[in-house]
């Protein structure tokens, strides 16, 4: 029996890692391109698998991406510049010229692909960064067709992701599936080399993501906990496997063709709760929490509430992984990491 293959550009990264991992323990034979600029080299537990096929290169060149392509049935286009909120100020111009060009090779080497060989769709991973303009909540499919633009560079870049798969398969017919995922959490992320060192209180650490910088902040005895504004965003947290396996399900489902789905838990978080709940399960019941709130950054999206009812409904996939059980594999994973001075 022939095994499927898919080529996965940013196979190294975080939402990579999982996803890389269920695609070959699902059967798949997978290639993937990274070439290590978030995190500098890496290994993953799947770097010497009989079916994996990996090459450190850049996704902005289009003869590489083709070249990786050939015998591919499905394309996960997941490379990009990506960071916490920081990280969108301190690059704001790399981010969209960097991912534009990253995007545009994608698609003109998915497009001589499916002319010339095998390849059947290509899944992009967007972001619900998609929706940072909005005013109704939650955000259904559709939405960022109709509220205004997002306000950072990042959300505009992740917008024009869209804009390319739906402008591919207008004009050369290259079918796509669009892929929003809200707040990824796992294990695996580490210091990326782009971050900038920031005073938060009594720590200095790279802002990356609420959940890890509030865990690291907590085990590195911050009293008070310092968080970025009143506490009230509101966030949709998903796991990194549940990411993974919704993302799997938008490849390869017959429903998914040249459609865009939301995947996340549905469950709404505010940043106070989520502070409560990480301080409770490092410091116990008895401590009380001290909390000091630093300015907001411009960018700083107040709610993040996905429909995930499409994904239900026509991929029957529902990313059911709660926080509690994200934060008791979180937390041990990154008090190593910063024993190990990865963090």
């Amino acid at each position: 029996m022939t095994t499927r293959k898919v080529l996965v550009t940013g196979s190294a990264g975080f939402i990579g890692g999982y996803l890389v991992e269920q695609l070959l323990d699902a059967g798949w034979t997978v290639a993937g391109i990274d070439n290590f600029s978030k995190y500098g080299p890496v290994q993953r537990s799947y770097d010497n698998h009989p079916n994996y096929e990996f090459v450190e290169g850049d996704a902005r060149d289009p003869d590489l991406v083709e070249r990786m392509l050939d015998g591919c049935e499905a394309f996960v286009a997941g490379a990009a510049m990506i960071g916490g909120i920081s990280y969108f100020h301190e690059h704001a111009y790399d981010l969209m010229a960097i991912n534009e060009r990253i995007i545009a090779a994608s698609c003109d080497a998915a497009i001589k692909a499916m002319r010339n060989g095998t390849l059947q769709k290509v899944t992009y991973l967007s972001s619900s960064m998609a929706y940072g303009s909005t005013d109704r909540w939650p955000s259904v499919e559709g939405d960022e067709l109709t509220v205004p633009p997002p306000g950072s560079s990042y959300g505009f870049q992740k917008l024009a992701v869209e804009y390319f798969a739906r402008a591919a398969w207008d004009q050369y017919q290259l079918p796509y599936t669009i892929v929003r995922p809200f707040n990824a959490v796992g294990v695996g992320e580490t210091r990326a080399l782009g971050d900038v060192e920031i005073e938060s209180g009594t720590v200095k650490l790279a802002l990356s993501h609420v959940v890890p910088d509030l865990i690291q902040k907590t085990l590195k005895g911050q009293d008070p906990l310092h968080i970025l504004g009143d506490g009230s965003q509101v966030r949709c947290y998903t796991y990194g496997g549940d990411l993974a396996a919704g993302i799997i399900a938008c490849m390869t489902h017959p429903n998914a063709r040249n459609e865009d789905f939301n995947i996340s838990n549905p469950t709404a978080t505010t940043v106070l709760e989520l502070a409560e709940a990480i301080w409770r399960k490092i410091k116990g019941p008895d401590v009380p929490l001290r909390l000091a709130h630093d300015e907001p950054f411009a960018h700083d999206v107040q709610k993040r509430i996905p429909s995930v009812e499409k994904a239900r409904s026509l991929l029957d996939f529902e990313a059911t992984t709660s926080l509690d059980t994200m934060l008791d594999e979180l937390i041990p994973w990154i008090e190593k990491a910063l024993a190990d001075n990865l963090l």
